[in-house]
């Protein structure tokens, strides 16, 4: 392991994001503000993951009544979700001295320190609030044991889908979904496409033929070297083949079909957000009982059958979960450097686009038991995210990747790039491109809206907005479109550039890395989403989906094999 990436990494990334986050108390707007010791509306500001979050903090007789969200810059999908979950808990305390809710960190901290400064004005005691603020240990507890139908674990695009599919396969089951972190989460809810979905009204309405005619044989066919099973290709196709149709029964709808199996929601709105509202929605008004909070600690066994899981929630109680089937959704390890450096050795140095829920829980439990793990090393690396945040960017008709000395960059791909990018001055890379890049693309588009991207008229104005050498990448632009004029081959690049950088603003740049994006291997799962030995035999009583499975398919993949571990469970069911 290579200590001066890590500290490159994710000192940049701390850095950057602490900055964002300081410990200083949050603003107040003096002019609406009530005088000191007065009960009253006060508004006030904090800094959230996003920037600035402005709230409306009511203060009566010393009490907190209520926490008004204004605005803020925070993800719709994270803030959404988490806010109600915040304001619960400070209007509970009368105090901002409780715990984050996970997978919200920052946002929660931008709520807790803007309540502690309405307070203070108030005249009320509270103690400073820092990012590692928490309410008071809960002592440990044990509660007797549950008994249903069906426990999930984990409450992200394949939980959601296998809570959906067991209670439409059977009403009457009792099921359980079981989330660790506070609100339901998954990778899938931050993702602009959703791939792979096939015969698609989208499609249709777009002329793709290849996807609406003969779909299942081509996508068969485009699937026979990905190491899936022939019996588990077959299953997937068909099901991706009825996905559009079973998404749009519930209310979600992709109606942006932009080449291949390539879907949006609209053609200005990302996927990730949209399917996870939908599969939440439907979860709930299908009666599924669904507690955040709450981690599965270990599988329950009887000699070699799984019967249920152990838990523990965040009132610190333990209790047990009996159960006939056992359904594992709990994502896979982007999030924990340990599991990544044993079993994918040098990808430890990346930080993630993942969500922080991806710890790997139950890798060393299937190993325990012995289960098959297949495909541990294999990885999925995304080239451009923005820094500090998890976003995906790029994707423009033409760009230009240069360090601070605004010195061009080579066409690295995977850990290479990682490693090329950390190598450079403060292991700075700048994702570069024009208005005709711009202009090509939406995610360029709504990143350069939501202000993540630096503006230029010229390259010098991009250049000082960047703190980035301007001579420099004066210089490499010229090369680069010499070469690309003239039909030559980029002696940085290795290629003939696809066309010239425009020769008017404006221009467009923003702070970049290369970051793993989800693993790619797992506890191996037949076409019915059961769990199986290191034999090949079934475990009875256990299936898994998504990212925890060695799969090779993404997003849609998950809520696929979600669904079909959900049936098969509930079809099972004595």
């Amino acid at each position: 392991m290579n200590n001066k990436f890590v500290k490159v990494g994710l000192a940049g990334l701390l850095a950057a994001s602490l900055a964002a986050c300081s410990n200083q108390p949050a603003q107040q707007t003096p002019s609406t503000a009530p005088e000191a010791g007065n009960s009253g509306v006060y508004e006030v500001k904090g800094t959230g993951y996003g920037g600035e979050m402005n709230l409306k903090v009511t203060i009566a007789d010393q009490k907190i009544t209520d926490i008004e969200l204004v605005d803020s810059h925070e993800t719709n999908v994270v803030i959404d979700r988490a806010f109600p979950v915040m304001k619960e808990r400070i209007l509970e305390a009368n105090s901002p001295v409780v715990d984050n809710v996970s997978a919200a960190t920052f946002s929660s901290f931008g709520v807790k320190s803007a309540v502690a400064d309405a307070m203070k004005q108030a005249g009320m005691d509270v103690e400073e609030i820092t990012m590692t603020t928490q309410g008071p240990e809960k002592p440990a507890s044990q509660r007797e044991a549950e008994t249903c139908d069906i426990v999930i674990v984990g409450g992200g695009p394949a939980g959601l889908a296998a809570a959906i599919g067991a209670k439409q396969t059977n009403a009457n089951a009792n099921v359980i979904v079981v989330e660790k972190l506070d609100i339901l989460s998954g990778n899938g809810k931050f993702d602009m496409n959703f791939f792979d979905i096939i015969n698609t009204e989208a499609q249709k309405k777009a002329g793709n033929e290849q996807w609406t005619v003969n779909q299942v044989e081509n996508f068969i066919e485009s699937k026979k070297d990905t190491g899936e099973s022939a019996e588990r290709i077959e299953v997937w196709a068909n099901e991706e083949n009825e996905l559009d149709a079973w998404l749009r029964a519930m209310g979600v709808e992709l109606n942006y079909n932009y080449g291949g199996t390539n879907h949006m929601a609209e053609d200005n709105q990302y996927s990730g957000e949209v399917i996870q509202a939908g599969l939440e929605k439907q979860a709930k008004e299908l009666g599924v009982d669904i507690r955040t909070g709450t981690k599965g600690e270990e599988l329950i066994l009887d000699g070699k059958d799984v019967t249920g899981v152990k838990v523990t929630n965040n009132d610190n109680e333990s209790y047990d979960i009996q159960a006939q089937a056992v359904i594992i959704a709990t994502g896979g390890f982007c999030s924990n450097k340990e599991l990544l450096a044993e079993y994918a050795p040098g990808y430890e140095i990346m930080n993630t686009s993942n969500q922080m829920g991806t710890t790997g829980d139950y890798v060393k439990i299937f190993e325990a038991n012995g289960y098959k793990m297949e495909n541990m090393g294999k990885m999925s690396v995304f080239a451009n995210i923005i820094v500090p945040r998890r976003d995906l960017t790029g994707g423009a008709d033409m760009n230009l990747l240069v360090n601070k000395e605004g010195e061009l960059l080579a066409n690295a791909s995977g850990l290479d790039r990682a490693k090329m990018i950390q190598s450079q001055t403060d292991g700075a890379a700048y994702y570069i491109t024009d208005k005709t890049g711009y202009d090509s693309f939406y995610r360029i588009r709504k990143h350069v809206g939501l202000g993540y991207y630096a503006e230029g008229k010229t390259l010098d104005e991009l250049a000082a907005a960047l703190s980035i050498d301007a001579a420099g990448l004066k210089a490499s632009v010229e090369q680069y479109n010499a070469d690309a004029e003239a039909g030559a081959e980029n002696p940085v690049l290795g290629k003939v550039p696809s066309r010239a950088l425009d020769a008017e603003g404006p221009f467009y740049g923003v702070r970049v890395e290369a970051a793993n994006h989800m693993t790619k291997g797992g506890v191996a799962a037949n076409e019915k989403a059961q769990v199986l030995f290191e034999d090949g035999s079934v475990v009875n009583g256990l299936y898994a989906a998504g990212e925890v499975t060695s799969q090779t398919g993404g997003y849609s993949q998950s809520v696929v094999f979600g669904k079909v571990a959900g049936e098969n469970a509930a079809a099972a069911l004595k």
